[in-house]
C-alpha cells in the first residue's frame, strides 16, 4: 500500500473509469447517471470519444447495438443524432431483421459533444493522466497509481484502455510506441495484471491514410447520397432527423494500384508477419484484399467526409500499414485521387487484451473483484462494440457497490447480450465483431423494436428517463390502434385486386382483412396507405408505430416461434451452479468440458451449454446431478 503522505490523494469515489474511448465514456456516465460518484481518467482530456478509425457510428449489426445503448439510457445514440453528416438505413432490400442504421458523423463534434455531455452529468471528476499501477487489496481492486503518482481510490475500478496497452505503431519498416498516431502507449498494467494470474494476449489493427479533400476530383467517382428521408438513432424526442446531408463517394482500386502495393509487402507489418498479433478478419488490410482475393482485379474504396466543414477525407477500404511512400504512390493510381495529398499515413497498430473467458458475464473479472473491463482490453473492435461494453460494466459497476445483483442481457434479449455471452463463454483470438448471424433470435432483436425490448429495464435500472417511458407507450398504443384496425377490417376486393395486378399476382375472390390481405410477402404497408381510410388512421400516428404494426403482422409466426424457443432454454437458465462447484468430482463429465467448465465457471446450466467443448450429453449429466 502505498503511502498517501508520499503521493497527491485526489479523493475516494465509487467507481474510477479507466480510459476516455467510447467505453469509458458510457461506462462513467451510466454509473454517475444512476448515482455512483465517479472519477473518468483519461491520457488526454481533449481526445475524449475521439473516433480513431472512420468517422461513423452503427452498420450492420452494429446499428443495433447503438439502438439499444439508446434504448437502455446510454449516449451513445444521442451523440451521434447531434453530430451526424448522412443517414442510411442499410439492407433495405433484405428482411427487417437485416436492417441496420448507420450514420457518417462529424468527427470532431461527436467528441465535443460527448466531453460537454460528460460534463453536465452530475456526480462525475476528471483527471488527466496514464494510471500506471491498479491499487489491490485482498484480492479486490481499491484504486490507482497514476503515471504522476497520484493516488485515486475506489470500490470498482473499470479498465477500457483500447489499443493503449504496450501499444507499438507500424508505418512499414518505421515503429514506435503508441496507442493512437501521436499518443503514447500505456505501460505497466499488462505486467501487473499477469502478475496476478491473469493471461494476456497480442491483437493488431490498422487504418487507413487520411487526404485532403481539396486533391480528390469527385467527378471521377460514384456518389453515395444518405436516405431520402433519413431516420436517426435515439428514440428520445431530445434529437430530431438531418434536414440536409453529406455525401459520401464510391471509387476502386485497380490492377495498377495493386501492383504498386505489392512491391511493399516484404515492408508491411501487417502482411509479413513482424507482427504476432491477429487482426480483425472482416476489416482486413488493402494487403490482405489483395493477397487473399488475388482473383479480384479491384477492390471498393469509400471516401467519406469527416465533418460538415473540414477537409479532411477518410479513406474506407484502404488500411495499410505498408511504407509511406508506397501508400501515396498506390493512392494516386486510385481514380479521382491522381493529386492527392496526404494528411496522415496508414498505420498498424498492435496492442495487449485480456481473453474475455476471464470475465463474468457482468464484465467483472473473475481474479480481482471490483475489477471491470470493457471494450477492446476484451478482444473486440469497433466503437460500438466497445460502447456497449462500457454501459454493462458501467451498470454492473454501480450495482456491485450498491449491493445489487448484476444486471446480464440474455442472448434473446440484446445483441449486447449475444456480444458478452460469446466473449465470456467462447472467448476469441481474434478482434471480435458483431453481425446479424451470430444472433440466433435476431427476427426479435430488430433494430427498430430496442425500445420495447430494453426501455423498461433502462428505466428500472435508474438511466432511462420517464419521458422515454413515455414515449414508448405512445407508440405501443399507436401500433395497437392500427393491427387493431387491420384485424377488424376488410380491403374491398376491387381495390385488393388492382394493388395484386400490378404486383402480378394471384387476385382474391372475395374481400378479407387487411392483415390477412398483409401477409402476402409482396405487400407492403404502402401500398395501401393511400386507401382513404386507411390514410385518415395512418395520419393519427408515427410513422414508428405503423411500422411496428407491419413488422408484427409480417412475422408474427417467426416471433412467437423464436419467444418458444427461448422460453425452452430459459429453462436451463434457471439451474443456478454455485460458483464453488467442483466439475473434477463429475468423471461421466468429458475431460474437455471438466475444464472448460472450470476455467469458465458458468453461473447456470445455460451458460454451461453455450461454451465451446460443453456437448449435450454433458448438459444431461449436469441435469441429473442437479435434481432436473
Amino acid at each position: 500500500m502505498v503511502s498517501r503522505e508520499t503521493i497527491l490523494f485526489l479523493g475516494e469515489y465509487d467507481i474510477i473509469v479507466v480510459g476516455g474511448g467510447h467505453a469509458g465514456c458510457e461506462a462513467a456516465h451510466a454509473a454517475a447517471k444512476m448515482g455512483s460518484k465517479v472519477m473518468l481518467v483519461t491520457m488526454n482530456m481533449e481526445t475524449i470519444a475521439r473516433m480513431s478509425c472512420n468517422p461513423a457510428m452503427g452498420g450492420v449489426a452494429k446499428g443495433q447495438i447503438i439502438r439499444e445503448i439508446d434504448a437502455l439510457g446510454g449516449l451513445s445514440g444521442i451523440i451521434t443524432d447531434k453530430t451526424m453528416i448522412q443517414f442510411r438505413m442499410l439492407n433495405r432490400s433484405k428482411g427487417v431483421a437485416m436492417w441496420s442504421p448507420r450514420a457518417q458523423s462529424d468527427r470532431w463534434r461527436f467528441a465535443e459533444e460527448w466531453r460537454l455531455a460528460l460534463e453536465n452529468t452530475p456526480n462525475m471528476d476528471f483527471f488527466q493522466d496514464t494510471v500506471k499501477e491498479l491499487i489491490i487489496e485482498n484480492g479486490t481492486a481499491t484504486g490507482v497509481i497514476t503515471g504522476m503518482g497520484a493516488q485515486i481510490s475506489g470500490k470498482t475500478v473499470v479498465l477500457t484502455s483500447g489499443t493503449f496497452l504496450n501499444g507499438l505503431i507500424h508505418i512499414g519498416k518505421k515503429n514506435f510506441g503508441g496507442g493512437r498516431l501521436g499518443e503514447s502507449a500505456s505501460l505497466g498494467i499488462t505486467g501487473q495484471l499477469e502478475s496476478l494470474g491473469f493471461v494476456s494476449g497480442r491483437m493488431k489493427t490498422g487504418t487507413p491514410p487520411r487526404v485532403d479533400g481539396r486533391s480528390l476530383n469527385y467527378t471521377a467517382m460514384e456518389e453515395q447520397k444518405g436516405d431520402d428521408a433519413p431516420a436517426k438513432f435515439s428514440f428520445s424526442r431530445e434529437t430530431s432527423s438531418l434536414k440536409e446531408q453529406r455525401s459520401c463517394y464510391i471509387t476502386y482500386t485497380n490492377n495498377t494500384v495493386h501492383d504498386i502495393l505489392r512491391e511493399g509487402f516484404d515492408e508491411s507489418p501487417l502482411y509479413n508477419g513482424s507482427i504476432q498479433g491477429l487482426g480483425p478478419r472482416y476489416c482486413p488490410s488493402i494487403e490482405d484484399k489483395i493477397n487473399r482475393f488475388a482473383e479480384r482485379d479491384r477492390h471498393q474504396v469509400f471516401v467519406e467526409p469527416e465533418g460538415w466543414t473540414t477537409i479532411e477525407v477518410y479513406v474506407n477500404g484502404f488500411s495499410t500499414s505498408l511504407p509511406d511512400h508506397v501508400q501515396l504512390k498506390a493512392l494516386r493510381q486510385i481514380p479521382g485521387f491522381e493529386n492527392a495529398k496526404v494528411f496522415r499515413p496508414g498505420y498498424a497498430i498492435e496492442y495487449d487484451y485480456f481473453p474475455p473467458t476471464q470475465l463474468k458475464l457482468s464484465l467483472e473479472t473473475k481474479q480481482i473483484k471490483n475489477l471491470f473491463f470493457a471494450g477492446q482490453i476484451n478482444g473486440t473492435t469497433g466503437y460500438e462494440e466497445a460502447a456497449c461494453q462500457g454501459l454493462m460494466a458501467g451498470i454492473n459497476a454501480h450495482r456491485k457497490v450498491t449491493e445489487q445483483d448484476a444486471f446480464v442481457l440474455g442472448r434473446n434479449e440484446a445483441y449486447i447480450g449475444v456480444l458478452i455471452d460469446d466473449l465470456v463463454n467462447k472467448g476469441t483470438d481474434e478482434p471480435y465483431r458483431m453481425f446479424t448471424s451470430r444472433a440466433e433470435y435476431r427476427i426479435t432483436l430488430r433494430q427498430d423494436n430496442a425500445d420495447e425490448r430494453l426501455t423498461p429495464k433502462g428505466f428500472e435500472l435508474g438511466l432511462a428517463s420517464r419521458e422515454r417511458m413515455t414515449v414508448l407507450e405512445e407508440k405501443k398504443q399507436s401500433s395497437a390502434a392500427i393491427l387493431g384496425y387491420f384485424e377488424s377490417n376488410n380491403i374491398e376486393t376491387d381495390i385488393a385486386n388492382n394493388i395484386l395486378q400490378k404486383k402480378g399476382t394471384t387476385p382474391i375472390a372475395e374481400k378479407q382483412r387487411y392483415k390477412r390481405f398483409m401477409l402476402r410477402p409482396e405487400v407492403l404497408l404502402e401500398d395501401i396507405k393511400h386507401i382513404e381510410n386507411v390514410k385518415d388512421l395512418l395520419e393519427q400516428h408515427s410513422n414508428e408505430a405503423a411500422q411496428a404494426a407491419e413488422t408484427y403482422i409480417k412475422y408474427e409466426s417467426y416471433l412467437k416461434k423464436e419467444q418458444e424457443m427461448a422460453d425452452k432454454l430459459q429453462r436451463l437458465e434457471d439451474v443456478k451452479i454455485p460458483d464453488a462447484f467442483d466439475y473434477h468430482k463429475l468423471t461421466t463429465l468429458s475431460k474437455e468440458s471438466r475444464e472448460k467448465l472450470h476455467k469458465i465457471k458458468p453461473a447456470t446450466l445455460g451458460q454451461a451449454s453455450r461454451i465451446s467443448g460443453v456437448n449435450p450429453a454433458d448438459i444431461s449429466v449436469l441435469l441429473v446431478y442437479f435434481g432436473r
